[in-house]
């Protein structure tokens, strides 16, 4: 049953019971006005508590039923809250874990609210690209006032209900326990004369409401230019203040309506559900049994070494981490150290929680230190020959089960994993730079890996609060195979007539977090070169621009060498244009005997981001990613796509796969077009009018 129904001393106890947190979903909005038109007309029932089973009470919308037709089935949420509203019988909503969206709005049309210490309160649609569709943008800033409710609305941020306690929105705060104490109120508010309070018919008081929603729309106008819903939150509160409850009512109900259709609902929406979905591997049941992971190792105190500790450390699990030199060990606890010093002075951090990490670290020089590990993540030299040392020595002092993971970004994971006794064990678990602080994780999928093995450390991504996406085995899994295409790309033009900040000026501006030139210089250009050079080796067919090359052969490695494509002041990351760079590429087209032309922006982003949508595709049809969704993720999560373009395979859908084939058969007509070998997926799709997601 999605709603319990008991009595308690004359009181309906009404509990949603839909895990895992109490969504609305229709056989729990219809389970709940059953429950109330059952109290109503019993006559040993005086009042009603509303509260749910488990670790919350409500987190609002049930995901299962989003895009289906049972979402709008009467009762709709809004019947459901009319049906509260209307009782004659007092309705107290009993708080406790979270009441979010729908779940917040539910209890604001209770007629009491009593909430346990430490409950989530909000209602974050806004992170949907949407409003709050219930009622939520009338009642909130009748209950806790215009300012505090506009600004938990507009950034959908939750707030704890000791925070709320005096704002109005609370009767009361749980003293013990929450359902003996609303019980208990509600008995009392049973013997009051008189019809029960609404939040709907509370007055909004402000000194001078015009002038501040017209400071919010600008301020929020401001700060939120590629997402359309925060500017709607504030039209629909100002519609409420300005024209009442009814007729806010339904202004927030038509700007629902018209921010469901947008793009950036869409993109916001898919990469909620591509986040939840990246976590379901198709032959990896949830049942799976799982290995326990209690003592973690990292080999590698360097940069990648000491993020990835990082992450263990901010979750509770002990590291024991290995280097082969104490300087190297020394320096990488420093700068660890120096990380969490770094959050204190943030006020992110207290200095006893940076010690309690730090004592969680076991560091060594000895690979028998790492014998009791559940996990072992290699992050060494990204050297084939460099990683076979490290597993042959890791089959021999790893204790049966443990989980041996490398960290490598490109390297071939099943030949990894042929250098131990126990493929099946063996994992890639690539982490992007810097470790600690980037959501994304690729989960590299051998051939031999163990189901359990990958139930488990999808597990433990969550632990340590990454989004894990599963890969198959291919030179650079899905990120980064797919951006040496874009960056071929991005030298081609560069070859053929663009320069680096036109590049990355008109990437930037489609909402790439940075330009690929700039993306280079900050990682490393020797990086993308050491690995050009073994691309050279092991395909000598594949063309690339020699561009980037004659660059570092100048040795500008880009930010740590103060020069890179941007020349760059001591102390500063400041991105400065290079007339020498320019001159070098100019130099260097006309070398190659290319005439170069102008190039709009137009044509640097179609290029750029339809190269990743055409590896993308392959990828996809090799099995390599088991869904679009999941190299959307890994684009929004890794490589800084715009959030409200959703990723490289969503935007494809949203400009039709008819056009992006067009586009892409017009590219390979051009020079250089022999990197265009068009996807058959794409040509498939397009055929059928078909999309990715």
């Amino acid at each position: 049953m999605a709603v319990d129904y008991t009595t308690r001393d004359g009181v309906a106890v009404i509990t949603l019971n839909n895990p895992p947190v109490n969504g609305l979903g229709h056989s729990t909005r219809a389970g709940i006005v059953e429950g109330i038109a059952r109290a109503a007309s019993d006559p040993s029932v005086s009042a009603i508590v509303i509260t749910g089973a488990g670790k919350a009470f409500s987190g609002g919308a049930d995901i299962t039923e989003f895009n289906t037709p049972r979402a709008m089935q009467e009762p709709t949420l809004h019947t459901v809250i009319n049906e509260v509203e209307k009782s004659a019988k007092p309705v107290v909503a009993a708080i406790h874990g979270v009441a979010m969206g729908g779940g917040l709005e539910l209890a604001l049309g209770a007629h009491y609210r009593i909430a346990a210490p430490g409950a989530q309160i909000a209602l974050p649609e806004v992170k949907l690209g949407i409003l709050p569709g219930a009622g939520g943008t009338q009642r909130l800033p009748r209950a806790i006032g215009l300012e505090a409710a506009l600004n938990m609305i507009v950034t959908g941020s939750p707030a704890m209900s000791e925070k709320l306690a005096n704002s109005g929105l609370f009767d009361a705060i749980a003293q013990g326990d929450l359902l003996e104490d609303a019980i208990a109120f509600a008995r009392r508010a049973a013997d009051r004369q008189g019809p029960h309070p609404l939040v709907r018919n509370r007055k909004i008081e402000h000194p001078n409401a015009e002038g501040f929603l017209q400071f919010a729309r600008n301020t929020v106008a401001a700060m939120s230019k590629n997402y359309p819903a925060p500017v709607k939150c504030v039209d629909a509160i100002a519609a409420g203040v300005k024209q009442g409850f009814d007729k806010g009512l339904l202004r927030e109900r038509e700007y629902f309506v018209e921010l469901v259709q947008t793009p950036e609902s869409r993109a916001l929406r898919h990469a909620f559900f591509g986040e939840r979905a990246a976590s379901k591997i198709p032959d990896v049941p949830s049942s799976m049994p799982t290995r326990e992971i209690q003592k973690v190792a990292v080999i590698g105190a360097g940069t990648m070494g000491g993020g990835i500790t990082m992450n263990f450390l901010n979750a509770g699990v002990p590291v024991t981490l290995l280097e082969t030199k104490q300087e190297a060990l020394d320096r990488g606890l420093a700068t660890i150290r120096k990380n969490y010093e770094a959050q204190v002075k943030k006020g992110k951090l207290t200095v006893e929680k940076l010690e309690a990490r730090m004592a969680l670290i076991r560091p060594t020089l000895a690979y028998d230190d790492l014998k009791e590990a559940d996990l072992i993540i290699e992050a060494v030299f990204e050297e084939l020959g460099v990683k076979e040392q490290v597993f042959k020595r890791l089959d021999e002092v790893a204790k049966p089960g443990a989980i041996l993971a490398s960290n490598t970004s490109t390297l071939d994971v099943d030949k990894i994993a042929a250098f131990t006794k126990r493929p099946h064990d063996v994992v890639g678990l690539h982490f992007f730079s810097p470790a600690n602080v980037m959501k994304l994780l690729e989960v590299v999928r051998g051939k031999e890996t163990a189901r359990d093995v990958l139930a488990t450390v999808m597990q433990v991504a969550k632990k340590i609060r990454k989004t894990a996406v599963v890969s198959g085995v291919c030179d650079g899994f899905i990120g980064n195979r797919m951006i040496e295409q874009y960056v071929r790309q991005a030298l081609y033009m560069l070859e053929e007539g663009a320069l680096p900040a036109q590049v990355d000026r008109a990437i930037e501006k489609f909402g790439f977090a940075m330009g690929p030139f700039r993306m280079s210089d900050l990682a490393g250009n020797d990086i993308g070169w050491a690995i050009r050079k073994r691309r050279y080796q092991e395909h000598p067919d594949m063309k690339y621009s020699k561009i980037a090359d004659r660059l570092c052969e100048t040795g500008r490695f880009g930010q740590k060498t103060g020069a890179g494509w941007y020349d760059y002041k001591a102390g500063e990351r400041d991105a400065l244009p290079s007339k020498l760079v320019d001159e070098m590429i100019v130099a260097y087209s006309k070398e190659a005997g290319v005439e170069r032309r102008t190039i709009g922006d137009e044509e640097i982003v179609e290029r750029l981001v339809f190269s990743l949508v055409n590896e993308g595709a392959k990828i996809l049809a090799e099995g390599i990613a088991s869904k679009a969704s999941d190299v959307d993720m890994v684009y929004l999560t890794g490589y800084g796509f715009p959030l409200w373009r959703g990723g490289p395979m969503l935007y494809a859908d949203t400009v039709g796969l008819y056009n992006v084939e067009r586009a892409i058969r017009r590219y390979a007509q051009q020079p250089n077009g022999d990197a265009w070998e068009i996807a058959p997926l794409i040509v498939d799709l397009a055929a059928k009018g078909g999309t990715f997601n």
